[in-house]
C-alpha cells in the first residue's frame, strides 16, 4: 500500500490572448507592461493541477498550489482551490519583478523548501506567454532533485518510483524516476476537471497565503532583474519586403511566361 503524496502545482497567470495585441514593451526596462491585461491560469497548470489531484484521490496526501505574480495573482490561486487544491501560497515582492525563468525557478524552489516534506511538484510543460519549457528543469536543479519533462501519462509504481511516458516529437519514451520529484506535464496527460459552483463560493473565501523575499531564504542578487541572466534586447515586427508582378494573357501563354520568369530569377 502507497503512503500519501503530497504534492506541490506550480501556477501562473498569463495575459489573456484576447488581449496580447494591447501589450507592449517597457522602453527602459524591456520589460511586458501588463497592467489592466487580464489574466488566466495558464492552460497546462491545469493539467498539471489535475494529475495532482487525481494522485491525492487514489493515494490520499495534498495538493498545494504556489505561484510567483503581483497581488493579482491571488485570483489565479483562488481558482486552483476552486479546482481542487488543499491550499495555496502566493510569492509576490517588487524585489521578484523582471525574473527570468532562473530567477523565478530560484524563488519556487526556495518557496518549496519553506513548504517542507513533499513527493512531487507539477508544472505544465511550459508556459502560454513565454514556451521556454525551462522553469520545471531549474527548480529541479535548485533543489537537487530529478526531473521529467512532456509528462504525457504517469503512474506510481511504489512508495518511491514514479513510471512516465515522456512524450516524444515521433512517439513516446517509457521510463521510471524516484521521488521526491518534478513532473512537467503536457495536454495529453489528462481532461482537467470543472469547478463546481460550491467549490468556487469556498474558493472566495479561502486565505491566500502571501510571501515576499523576507519570508524566504533567498540571495537578493539572484532574484527579480539582478539575478535574470537573460534579458529581453528589444521587441519588434519583422518587416517584410515582397516582389510583385502581373502577368496576363491566355492561360497557355500566361503559364510559360511564369516558368521563364521564375528561371531568369534562379526561382526554378
Amino acid at each position: 500500500m502507497l503512503t500519501p503524496v503530497n504534492s506541490i502545482v506550480c501556477v501562473k497567470p498569463v495575459p489573456d490572448p484576447r488581449h496580447w495585441s494591447e501589450l507592449v514593451l517597457d522602453p527602459t526596462t524591456k520589460i511586458l507592461r501588463r497592467e489592466g491585461i487580464p489574466s488566466i491560469l495558464n492552460p497546462l497548470d491545469k493539467h498539471a493541477l489535475e494529475e495532482a489531484l487525481r494522485i491525492k484521490e487514489r493515494f490520499g496526501g495534498t495538493v498545494t498550489a504556489i505561484s510567483m505574480a503581483p497581488l493579482t495573482g491571488t485570483d489565479t490561486l483562488r481558482e486552483a482551490i476552486a479546482i481542487g487544491a488543499d491550499d495555496a501560497v502566493l510569492l509576490s515582492d517588487k524585489l521578484f519583478a523582471g525574473a527570468d525563468t532562473l530567477a523565478t525557478a530560484y524563488v519556487l524552489a526556495a518557496a518549496v523548501k519553506k513548504l517542507g516534506e513533499f513527493n512531487l511538484i507539477l508544472c505544465g510543460n511550459q508556459s502560454l506567454d513565454g514556451s521556454t519549457g525551462q522553469v520545471g528543469p531549474e527548480i529541479a536543479e535548485f533543489l537537487g532533485i530529478s526531473h521529467v519533462t512532456g509528462a504525457r501519462k504517469v503512474d506510481l509504481v511504489d512508495r518511491r518510483i514514479v513510471r512516465v511516458e515522456r512524450a516524444l516529437e515521433y512517439g513516446y519514451m517509457v521510463m521510471e524516476a524516484r521521488m521526491p520529484l518534478v513532473l512537467s506535464v503536457v495536454e495529453e496527460v489528462n481532461v482537467p476537471r470543472h469547478m463546481s459552483l460550491m467549490r468556487i463560493s469556498d474558493a472566495m473565501q479561502a486565505e491566500v497565503r502571501v510571501w515576499t523575499s523576507r519570508d524566504l531564504d533567498v540571495d537578493s542578487s539572484m532574484i527579480g532583474l539582478p539575478g535574470s541572466p537573460t534579458q529581453v534586447a528589444d521587441l519588434f515586427l519583422p518587416t517584410m519586403k515582397r516582389r510583385g508582378e502581373i502577368i496576363n494573357g491566355p492561360p497557355d501563354t500566361v503559364s510559360k511566361l511564369l516558368i521563364q520568369r521564375l528561371r531568369e530569377l534562379g526561382v526554378l
